[in-house]
């Protein structure tokens, strides 16, 4: 490391600790790992937070290449946030880039987390925002992490803290409303990556999908073969793009099964402001919506 290198790493915390004394009237620099965590960060902050999402709207957090920018931001960044359990496999190899000295704050700590096998081992699932059950506890940690880094405007985050935990309550229940009706049998649907399983334990529905957990997996001829002969043998009737990754392989199996086209879904990003998801409490309802459509034209 060159003594240029050094001495700007050793500025970094005391500029760091300088810039947060006067914390009400400084807004906190806060980098999110990707657009759904970076707008539930916005929910909790408020005004006292400028949040930076490194990975943009309907981006893919698994295949995700930072760039120069990317660094350039978290090297600032006050406060990070990852959601964790594996999703941002880049995120170590950034912070090296960057010189960024903080520790993430993982997000995802403290969630019942689900389980499933993925080319023969047992891999956590990590897309836990999929249930506001789980985003509630995001909610709780964020707000202990923004509250330690301004002290000043704990009261404020608190207070946003609890707002936006009804609200994740009064999705939760939107949802129950809308898939406590449909039969059991109607509750099916094929999507294009296995990223739905919190939603699908939260309101007992099945996904099936064609890819595991991770849109870099790559699905075998074989695999593709016995998700055919499943959808076929349990009448799936609606199948589901997602905005974040290529649509191809659903459709042939799709095509393959006379599945019928249900719409797009957000599953781990969230669409532009001009999109019908530009946040997570509008992308969960449009998710739900469209799914309860589908299962209803399919009863």
């Amino acid at each position: 490391m060159t003594p240029h290198r050094l001495l700007l790493s050793a500025a970094i915390p005391a500029l760091m600790a300088l810039s947060a004394v006067p914390a009400s009237a400084e807004t906190l620099k806060v980098v999110a790992s990707f657009t759904v965590l970076a707008d539930v960060v916005k929910q909790v902050g408020g005004e006292h937070v400028k949040v930076t999402s490194l990975v943009g709207p309907n981006g893919d957090p698994h295949e995700f290449e930072p760039s120069p920018a990317d660094a350039k931001n978290l090297n600032a960044a006050q406060v990070t946030f990852v959601s964790g359990e594996g999703l941002e496999g880049w995120m170590d190899r950034l912070i090296t880039a960057s010189g960024y000295k903080g520790k993430p704050v993982t997000v995802s700590e403290g969630i019942n987390t689900r389980t499933m096998e993925e080319d023969g081992e047992k891999i956590t699932d990590p897309h836990v925002w999929n249930s506001p059950v789980n985003v509630k506890i995001w909610v709780a940690n964020i707000e202990k992490a923004l509250s330690s880094a301004d002290p000043t405007d704990a009261a404020a985050f608190k207070a946003n803290a609890e707002k936006y935990t009804r609200t994740l309550d009064e999705l939760n229940a939107y949802a129950h409303t809308k898939f406590d009706k449909v039969a059991d049998d109607r509750r099916k649907v094929l999507t294009s990556h296995d990223a739905f399983g919190y939603f699908g334990r939260e309101y007992n529905v099945s996904f099936l999908a064609p890819l595991g957990l991770s849109t870099e997996s790559e699905a075998s001829a074989a695999d593709v073969a016995k998700l055919i002969e499943q959808i076929k043998g349990e009448h799936v009737k609606a199948y589901f793009f997602e905005n974040s990754n290529d649509p191809r392989l659903v459709k042939q199996v799709a095509k393959a099964t006379g599945a019928e086209p249900g719409g797009e879904l957000y599953v781990e990003s969230l669409s532009d402001a001009k999109g019908p998801a530009p946040t997570y409490e509008k992308m969960f309802k449009y998710n739900v919506d469209q799914l309860a459509t589908a299962m209803a034209k399919s009863s």
